[in-house]
């Protein structure tokens, strides 16, 4: 199952914050919303992304935006992330894949030879509407967070 498309309703979702409260994507209407799926807390990657999505929270705090991560994690691994790294972000706990099933992003993937199933590195701009406004599928982390500022400009300007 791809992305959903462009203009469609964003599929909903309730998953527990790294405080244990439950977040659903009702929680965001009249908002942006950067919902950015990535496979493990405290690896190098999903560091590098969370800490870059992190330096720009105020700007995309500006364009009315929220920014959520999403991985199986559970809520005590996400507390952990967030201390040791001093990030500031809400990241939810998919532990069943719930979310990123009805994402998209978790299928087969490829390492060192051995295919097994996981996140595929995603973002997802919900517009303030609930709609899909902009999709990244298998996104490189290095200067993802730019890009996805970038764009979210660009969508809210036109909004």
């Amino acid at each position: 199952m791809p992305l959903p498309e462009v203009g469609t309703a964003a599929p909903d979702f309730t998953a527990a914050d790294q405080t244990g409260q439950s977040v659903s994507r009702r929680d965001f209407a009249g908002r942006w919303l950067i919902l950015y799926f990535y496979p493990k807390d405290n690896t190098p990657g999903c560091t590098t992304e969370a800490q870059d999505f992190t330096a720009l929270a105020a700007d995309f705090a500006a364009l009315g935006a929220a920014v959520v991560g999403v991985s199986p994690d559970s809520v005590a691994s996400h507390a952990k992330f967030i201390a040791k790294r001093e990030l500031n972000l809400t990241l939810l706990s998919d532990p069943d894949q719930a979310i990123a099933t009805a994402y998209g992003v978790w299928g087969l993937k490829k390492f060192m030879g051995k295919e097994y199933l996981g996140i595929i590195r995603s973002t997802v701009a919900i517009a303030p509407d609930q709609t899909i406004a902009q999709t990244w599928f298998k996104v490189k982390t290095k200067g993802h967070a730019a890009t996805v500022l970038s764009a979210l400009q660009t969508l809210a300007a036109g909004d």
